[in-house]
């Protein structure tokens, strides 16, 4: 590993077995979510303007995004420390992101996106797009930094090649979707 232009030594980890958690994360992240987008919301809630979390949901897709970029950066320049912690921060946000997002989904009713022809076209591929490979990115994700724990990194590598440009797209289009449904709320 590099870090700043000089090899660093690790030493050996003992490698874990992180499949299992891997899998009871992706089933029960993808299963909450899934469940939720089928209910109709808590009536009469009015503790707060929950209309407030969809915007909450996108800033935080925004901070996933450039903290991704960064990560991407700092990795081509050899900085894996600086990697990791953008890494760190990505899932962080993602973290907040999904708490915020499953909160709004438990107390509000789905918002229909209100426009019509060639927008709602677009909206609806982004949207369709955005829904699977943000399902297919939960396994993808831990398994990446799994491999990372257990100082994999040839395997590492390889599924990051289509975990990073797969959660780009993911947490980009989640502001997209935000900044075309809007308008509905």
């Amino acid at each position: 590993m590099k870090q700043s232009g000089q090899i660093l030594s690790e030493a050996p980890v003992k490698k874990r077995n992180y499949r299992p958690m891997i899998i009871i994360l992706t089933i029960v992240i993808n299963g909450l979510v899934a469940v939720l987008a089928g209910l109709p919301g808590v009536e009469d809630f009015d503790a707060f303007n929950v209309h407030i979390l969809p915007m909450m949901n996108a800033i935080f897709n925004s901070f996933t995004f450039l903290f991704l970029l960064a990560a991407l950066i700092a990795i081509k320049k050899g900085n894996a420390v600086v990697h990791k912690r953008f890494i760190y921060s990505a899932f962080i946000t993602t973290s907040l992101f999904l708490i915020t997002y499953v909160t709004y989904h438990y107390l509000s009713p789905s918002t229909p996106y209100g426009g019509e022809g060639i927008m709602a076209g677009i909206y609806y591929f982004i949207l369709f797009t955005h829904i699977i490979l943000a399902a297919l990115i939960v396994p993808l994700a831990l398994t990446a930094v799994a491999r990372a724990w257990n100082q994999e990194h040839e395997r590492h590598r390889k599924i990051v090649r289509w975990t990073m440009p797969l959660w780009l797209y993911v947490s980009l289009t989640g502001v997209l979707v935000y900044l075309m449904i809007s308008p509905y709320y």
